[in-house]
């Protein structure tokens, strides 16, 4: 079911309810021991905002803080490391060659950065696709990995074609954080290398007081594989009580919001946009089934709103880029505004509620100024 507000400028938004009863199997528990062993490994931040909470009328609103995960300023590394260790010891079980191999992969930067880093910690090699539309330091970044990176004149989507074709090659592999239908065992380990996150902010929720888990969580979607994470732990019954799910994207790359309004996995053909992590046009497949049966709502915001929740993270003590920042625009989006006390309604939201804002990236992520958006 389908409910959009109406107000000057319609919220793109979608909410349906039965999300909360939907269930599926836990990721498997050896991905945290496997980070814990990591010599960088430590839990990130979730810290607690109390003015945020006031503002937006509910009892405590904490932010997992993703700023430097693994010595990098955004999660990804926790589903490259993972993916990789799969992938090379799958390679080695069935007889592949013992020399170095490729890593390839296509990113909007994060991911492939982690791929490039997660190779020259392995004393593999790296081979990153880079869609048009990612800052030239971001593209420095992952280069100052070692990696080789080629820039596509195109749009993510077609990044990821070219990198799959390549990965055709010899002593390749491909390491992507999106599926499609033949190619779904390592963006599978990806989302499982996530599930580390969910599992600190249990921990980390206990040790506040907020023992029995969130009333709601937001995270920012690209392709889905995060999200599929959030949806795997929560509605795996492994985590106390089932939170709301809120999904948030950019306007100019909505996929997942499309898909859930027609009910079925579709394209989108992007726009530009600040929150470059995001901008991607279709749902991973493997993902697809977990965000349509696990999501409570979903919302869009445009580029101004991500800056505004950067810049109010920022004054808050909490380094955050555009993406990361996107899961308290959408939240705040969801919350005020026209239509406001239905959706309040929709994800079951009291003045007692408890919230979890993922910030997925730090600002060294994205070097785009919060002025600049």
């Amino acid at each position: 079911m389908s409910d959009k507000a109406s107000s000057p400028r319609t919220l793109p938004w979608f909410a349906r309810s039965g999300a909360r009863t939907w269930r599926c199997a836990p990721a498997p528990a050896e991905v945290r021991h496997f980070h814990r062993a990591l010599p960088d490994y430590s839990p990130t931040p979730l810290t607690e905002l109390p003015s945020l909470a006031a503002e937006l009328e509910v009892g405590r609103v904490f932010v997992k803080d993703e700023s430097s995960r693994l010595g990098l300023p955004a999660f990804k590394a926790l589903g490259a490391s993972w993916a990789v260790h799969r992938a090379l010891a799958t390679r080695a079980a069935d007889g592949g060659e013992p020399g170095p191999v490729t890593l390839v992969t296509a990113t909007d930067g994060n991911h492939g950065r982690a791929v490039a880093r997660t190779a020259r910690l392995l004393g593999q090699d790296a081979h990153v696709f880079v869609p048009q539309g990612v800052h030239p330091e971001a593209v420095a970044a992952i280069v100052a990995e070692h990696a080789k990176v080629t820039e596509v004149p195109g749009a993510y989507d077609e990044a990821v074609r070219l990198a799959a074709v390549a990965a055709e090659e010899p002593d390749a592999v491909l390491v992507q954080d999106t599926a499609w239908p033949g190619y779904e065992q390592i963006p599978g380990w990806i989302v499982e290398g996530y599930s580390t996150l969910c599992t600190e902010m249990d921990e980390q929720l206990a040790a506040a007081g907020a023992g029995e888990g969130p009333d709601l969580v937001a995270v920012p979607v690209g392709v889905g594989s995060l999200a599929q994470a959030v949806v795997t732990h929560y509605r795996s019954g492994t985590a106390g009580r089932a939170p709301a799910l809120l999904s948030v994207e950019p306007e100019a790359a909505a996929c997942v919001l499309e898909s859930l309004t027609l009910g079925e996995l579709v394209s989108v053909t992007t726009g530009g946009t600040t929150m470059a992590g995001l901008n991607c046009g279709t749902p991973s497949s493997i993902a697809w089934p977990y965000l349509y049966g696990g999501l409570d709502a979903a919302v869009a915001v445009p580029d101004a709103e991500s800056a505004d929740a950067a810049a109010d993270l920022a004054a808050l003590g909490v380094s955050s880029g555009p993406c990361g920042a996107a899961s308290l625009a959408g939240f705040r989006a969801a919350l005020t505004g026209a239509g406001a006390e239905g959706r309040r309604e929709a994800l079951e939201l009291g003045p007692s509620s408890v919230v979890v804002l993922l910030s997925t990236e730090g600002r060294a992520a994205n070097p785009y100024s919060t002025t600049g958006h």
